[in-house]
């Protein structure tokens, strides 16, 4: 009896797992604070279906929505930064951009190619803010003047899908350059009759906002999207004053004038091919 209450004592229960959700699965919408299930945002072209709050996307997610199915040409992918001013800050320029590659399977900070949107055809550029926040540097800025020059040339209506936190630092006064060279082109491509789209998305500052995002034929902003030139608590400090409610958001920018529409991401297909109509494209 004695072995057996020894052996009873030595048999355990199996240990029951408790499945844990897994990460990522939910996230708490950063406007109104509602969970929400990841692929139902995705699904919803990243907006959230409770209080379209429009989330940060990539160029290339920001692509598949607007250009027809299989229809966007990638151009001007040969392109590579350089390094002449040998820029260091926590790490050498060279070693951040190839981190940067790593990280989001992109080259560079932005992406161009013709497309068709909803049948019509068009140059279509769009920033990245997931590599260094879309930041300006001479290939986004080289890649933006071709894209125009190619719109200019083959009488494209001309779509650029501004994301960025403004100029790269670590290309100095390089990047600085990329302000007047892209808004050369455009002014040629006005010049020749073409028509310029600027997508005003969150953020668009900095040199970016100071240059071509600002010179479109017709200026679109999506909801809440912060669009401005210094950001707001730079702002504030400067003059030392309050700032209205809504500063230099897309809606406080159409009351005044300098956005023409703000358009929910649901709607911006349609409402480009719209305005390509409209102009006789």
């Amino acid at each position: 009896m004695s072995q057996v209450a020894t052996q009873n004592q030595t048999i355990s229960k199996p240990k029951k797992t408790r499945r844990g959700v897994p990460e990522g699965l939910w996230l708490r919408c950063p406007q109104c604070s509602t969970m929400i299930y990841r692929r139902q945002m995705e699904a919803n072209m990243h907006v959230c279906p409770e209080c379209s709050h429009h989330y940060r996307i990539s160029a290339r997610q920001r692509i598949e929505q607007l250009a027809d199915d299989e229809t966007f040409v990638p151009m001007f992918t040969d392109l590579r930064a350089g390094d002449p001013l040998n820029f260091v800050d926590l790490k050498k320029y060279p070693d951040r951009i190839a981190a940067e590659q790593k990280k989001t399977g992109e080259m560079e900070g932005c992406q161009a190619g013709t497309c068709f949107i909803k049948g019509r055809p068009a140059m279509l550029a769009c920033m990245d803010l997931t590599f260094m926040m879309g930041s300006m540097g001479s290939v986004v800025g080289e890649m933006l003047t071709r894209a125009i020059e190619h719109a200019t040339e083959h009488k494209l209506p001309l779509i650029i899908v501004s994301c960025s936190g403004g100029a790269r630092m670590q290309e100095a006064g390089l990047s600085l350059m990329q302000m007047a060279k892209s808004s050369a082109a455009l002014a040629r491509h006005d010049d020749a009759g073409g028509l310029f789209i600027s997508v005003l998305t969150d953020p668009t500052t900095g040199g970016v906002t100071a240059s071509f995002a600002m010179l479109g034929d017709f200026h679109i902003a999506e909801p809440n999207a912060l669009i401005g030139f210094a950001g707001p608590r730079v702002i504030r400090q400067t003059i030392r004053q309050d700032l209205p409610d809504g500063f230099q958001r897309s809606e406080f920018l159409q009351e005044r004038g300098m956005v023409d529409r703000v358009v929910h991401r649901h709607d911006l297909r349609s409402e480009l091919a719209r305005l390509i109509d409209y102009a006789g494209m």
